[in-house]
């Protein structure tokens, strides 16, 4: 088992950045990625629409021989964990929630925590449910950015347009005097310094991408599943391939990768 791959998934190319820091993390273990480019964005989709294409990719990285999965989607994670614990059965699930939760509970007490991510994981409340039942004097404060994803993807970075779509969305009321910033969508963490930089250091920002990784790692000790043999291998599979998305995965990745298609939904 610990020569076993990680399995990760994601709406498409923005969990890359979590697999990148896994690879980071844990450089001896191999990693199998799938980006359901088909379906993209998943924070558009319903509830139930999601949790059948979690089932669906989780049943593809069983088939693999994947000895964990990680669900490198906030939007999957916030509605299909329990559907992908149940598909798996006897090995790990990991999502990119709860990780984040644990660690900013221990510092918010009574602060103010705002958070930022898609439609989808921003209407399941599961942030704002999870901090207060771990922290119930924290004031939680949630805001859709649905704009930030496709900036990203376009790289959009750093210039005047990034710049001023981001203040706009940071310049919200909700997100006033908040102490903390969580991060909650993967493809965030690229523009993590922009974002600090509009909060002027004033803004504790939540970048949970190595938070993540640090949290599987743990894991992967404490059941003997981490690999010792510095022999890794790495796969990226999309369900629809295109070169623009082969080119913005070794963006996400931060290294040149090459994308195979495997369209399972045929």
């Amino acid at each position: 088992m610990q020569n076993l791959p990680i399995g990760i998934f994601d709406s498409g190319i923005g969990g890359l950045t979590v697999a990148h820091a896994l690879k980071e993390k844990l450089p001896n273990e191999s990693i199998i990625y799938f980006g359901d480019t088909e379906h993209l964005p998943y924070g558009e989709k319903s509830a139930e629409a999601l949790r059948n294409y979690s089932k669906k990719i989780t049943q593809f990285l069983l088939e693999k021989n994947c000895k964990c999965i990680v669900i490198a989607c906030n939007s999957a994670s916030s509605v299909a964990f329990d559907v992908v614990k149940k598909t798996v059965k006897n090995i790990p699930v990991f999502n990119v929630i709860d990780p984040v939760i644990e660690k900013v509970s221990n510092s918010c007490n009574s602060c103010k925590v705002g958070v930022i991510g898609t439609k989808a994981t921003i209407s399941s409340n599961i942030y704002k449910n999870k901090l207060n039942a771990k922290c119930p004097r924290a004031v939680v404060t949630a805001l859709a950015t649905p704009l930030l994803a496709p900036m990203i993807e376009e790289k959009f970075i750093g210039g005047d347009i990034s710049k001023k779509i981001i203040a706009n969305y940071l310049s919200n009321k909700k997100l006033q005097e908040i102490d903390q910033l969580i991060l909650a969508c993967t493809h965030y963490p690229l523009i993590y310094k922009e974002i600090r930089d509009y909060f002027k250091g004033e803004v504790i920002i939540i970048n949970s991408t190595n938070i993540v990784a640090e949290h599987i790692a743990s894991g992967l000790k404490n059941k003997t599943l981490l690999n010792n043999q510095f022999k890794p291998k790495y796969k990226f599979y999309v369900s629809n391939y295109t070169k623009a998305f082969e080119k913005s995965a070794r963006f996400f990745f931060q290294e040149k990768i090459k994308l195979r298609e495997a369209n399972i939904w045929n």
